[in-house]
């Protein structure tokens, strides 16, 4: 079999078994594979603070180093994204979310053994890149797999799977970190992901037929002795698709690499001093770079007109704020807690409240809430919550029974804010960019989390940890009330 037969066979998606194919509820096992992918991708996001401290003690580094096992992985998928995107509609998504399952859980079983930081960071950058070939394609596979009176129910559900493996993840880290070791919050991935290839490839619904799948082969010359046929009048080419946006996306992964790594020198990361002002202007310079690369880019991943549409600058900057919210008590919180005594597994169970109760909210709390509420009126209150709880948390002893009251006034609140707020967003971007617009939430999603977990670090190393963290919450209630002015009713889309 030569190469070309190869690729072919490779990216050639099988079709379901015909059992399958034709039960009338055949969609509702597409969405729980998706649900899968869902679930694993927030577990392995929210998971991973809680294995902090176990890393540094185990490679004898300090709080700086030892987040870019998250950074890593935060910037990889921001990068990847987009580009994963386009290439899955040349390879089919059913091919590119089955290899993502494969890519995150081998490199998943290859972080546990990873003997330096240097090299766990690595693989979870490989990790990320099995993270974005899921993201990228699972919205679009549950559209492709889902009737269309099933859709909204079909969402709603890979919402909550999501919101699941977000809940899940502090306390399974804590217990995988007190009980086991912190090769298992990593190794626990595997299992999940060898069972999320053998459901996509029986029970994810083809993209594409061998056909469109097919590479093509190499030209062969037509023999002297065949008559040649006469040539054909010339053809006007058809418009072809513009290209993607590469220099676009390296701009853009080199603008956030130079702020995430300023933020980490000046928290203690053992580099120069100059440093942090090298990169801020390096940062700064590349950022400009990216606006000016955009505005002539004939398909670009951050369209300037996009941005520029009446609600939707604003939209993308609440987004990167809620995220910036969510993931900074979920890194200061167990260092709140354990600092103060409390063991790994006990302080898991607490942090666990803030995304259990963001994804309640964010799955059903709108139900709860008075039906003549706009979108608007639902942003301001959750933002306005959310400050509240921050605030509290702020000023309250810790450790102690009134923590939960805060973790869970500030997770609901967020779990109203991000699901109103994206609505805004994309009721406000033409439906002809709705592909465009959803890419940008994504990338102000994880940019908001890179920062929020920067920003604790930096926060408890210049003030320490306890007067350190504490600042910080006060300044998170400050940016959650920033939120609430920032919120604006949607344009009208056209």
């Amino acid at each position: 079999m030569n190469a070309t037969a190869l690729a072919v066979r490779l990216f050639t998606e099988r079709p379901r078994p015909r059992g399958i194919a034709g039960w009338r509820h055949a969609h509702w096992l597409a969405v729980g594979t998706v649900c899968l992918g869902a679930f694993l991708g927030q577990l392995d996001a929210s998971v991973i603070a809680l294995v902090f401290p176990a890393l540094g003690r185990h490679f004898d580094a300090g709080f700086a180093a030892v987040e870019w096992v998250a950074l890593a992985y935060l910037l990889v998928l921001v990068a990847l994204l987009a580009p994963i995107g386009w290439l899955s509609d040349l390879v089919g998504r059913k091919t590119m979310y089955i290899g993502g399952f494969a890519v995150f859980g081998l490199s998943s079983l290859a972080a546990g053994f990873a003997g330096a930081l240097w090299i766990l960071v690595g693989c979870r950058a490989v990790q990320a890149v099995g993270a974005a070939m899921m993201q990228a394609n699972s919205v679009a596979l549950v559209a492709r797999g889902v009737p269309e009176h099933a859709m909204r129910r079909a969402l709603g559900i890979q919402a909550a799977a999501q919101g699941l493996g977000l809940a899940l993840g502090p306390s399974l880290g804590g217990l995988l970190v007190e009980h086991a070791s912190w090769q298992w919050v990593f190794w626990v991935n595997v299992p999940i992901a060898v069972f999320g290839i053998v459901a996509g490839w029986y029970l994810l619904p083809r993209t594409r037929t061998g056909q469109q799948a097919a590479v093509p082969g190499p030209r062969t010359r037509t023999s002297p002795r065949e008559p040649r046929e006469p040539r054909e009048p010339r053809r006007l080419r058809e418009p072809r698709e513009p290209r993607f946006d590469l220099p676009g996306m390296l701009l853009l992964t080199g603008a956030t690499t130079a702020l995430l790594l300023a933020l980490s020198t000046a928290s203690g990361l053992p580099l120069p001093g100059w440093a942090v002002a090298v990169l801020l202007v390096a940062a700064v310079g590349l950022t400009l770079a990216l606006v000016r690369q955009e505005r002539r880019a004939a398909r670009p991943i951050l369209a300037p007109g996009l941005v520029n549409t009446p609600g939707v600058r604003s939209g993308l900057v609440v987004a990167l704020i809620g995220y910036l919210l969510l993931f900074c008590p979920l890194v200061l919180t167990p260092v709140l807690l354990t600092g103060a005594g409390v063991s790994t597994a006990a302080a898991g169970l607490v942090v666990t409240l803030l995304p259990a109760a963001f994804a309640v909210a964010a799955t059903v709390g709108g139900g709860l809430l008075p039906r003549g509420w706009s979108d608007v009126t639902r942003c301001r209150f959750g933002a306005g919550l959310a400050a509240a709880g921050l605030l509290l948390f702020a000023v309250l002893p810790v450790p102690g029974p009134a923590v939960a009251v805060p973790l869970l006034a500030a997770g609901y609140g967020l779990g109203l804010l991000l699901p109103a707020n994206n609505a805004l967003v994309m009721r406000a971007v033409p439906a002809a960019s709705s592909a465009v617009g959803g890419g940008m939430v994504n990338m102000a999603r994880s940019l908001g989390t890179a920062l929020g977990m920067a920003l604790s670090v930096l926060g408890v190393h210049l003030a320490g940890a306890a007067s350190g963290g504490r600042t910080v919450l006060a300044a998170l209630a400050v940016v959650a009330v920033a939120a609430v002015a920032l919120t604006r009713p949607a344009a009208v889309r056209r």
